[in-house]
């Protein structure tokens, strides 16, 4: 723009001297005139190149925001979506940890169990066992009493009497033997079960009630029935 108010400059003062300007001055000045346009074109075109340019930057600059905020979302979705599953897997892994502990005390509970019935079971074999040695002696003791011999009367004159045979002991009158009798200050519950014939909770209470000192405790304690102790009092002692 200054060459440009030079050139005219130079061409009002070439003009206003009319005839005092030579030739040559004239044509400088017009030379000058067209090479302050040229420098002007060209500083249009650069201008213009700049805007485009600067356009262009604006345009991508749009763009790249437009982008960054598109990856900005899809960062805090996928965030959103790691905390989610984060949180789902902690629940996940709180309930399976439950589970293991429930499981665990269930097998220990289980092996309780268990173990109490095989101890059980060892104790049941062992009273079959006792109570099967029991019967057998019962049984030969019962045996012997039998076959004792038959008493005869001596042989006399004429008025002698025939021989006579003793009544041999009826099973139904012959005592129990004391070792079939069960002691009620030392006999386990299992034992008071299988050979009395009674429940486990009574039992318990002939247990926890201990000691007698006769067998009508049990009845004057309220262990058990009248009924009860009618039916088993010929089968049990309080003896040491």
């Amino acid at each position: 723009m200054r060459h440009v108010w030079m050139a005219g400059l130079a061409l009002m003062s070439v003009m206003a001297v009319s005839g005092c300007v030579s030739d040559k001055k004239y044509h400088e000045a017009l030379a000058d005139a067209d090479a302050t346009r040229g420098e002007l074109e060209r500083a249009r075109a650069q201008k213009n190149a700049l805007e485009q340019q600067v356009k262009t930057l604006k345009d991508l600059n749009a763009k790249f925001g437009s982008e960054s905020q598109i990856a900005r979302d899809e960062l805090q979705r996928i965030q959103h979506g790691r905390d989610k599953e984060r949180d789902t897997i902690d629940v996940r892994t709180k309930e399976l940890e439950d589970k293991v502990k429930q499981l665990s005390a269930q097998n220990r509970s289980v092996k309780q169990e268990y173990e109490e019935a095989r101890r059980h079971n060892e104790q049941l074999k062992s009273l079959v066992a006792r109570y099967q040695k029991e019967m057998k002696e019962r049984s030969r003791s019962l045996s012997s009493g039998m076959e004792s011999p038959a008493l005869t009367a001596p042989l006399g004159g004429a008025g002698s009497s025939s021989p006579k045979t003793a009544p041999a002991p009826s099973l139904l009158d012959a005592p129990a033997p004391a070792a079939s009798l069960l002691n009620i200050n030392k006999a386990p519950s299992t034992d008071l079960v299988l050979t009395l014939g009674i429940t486990q909770d009574v039992a318990d209470r002939i247990v926890s009630n201990r000691p007698y000192r006769v067998k009508g405790e049990l009845v004057a304690k309220n262990v058990v029935t009248k009924d009860v102790f009618d039916d088993i009092k010929d089968r049990i002692t309080v003896s040491p």
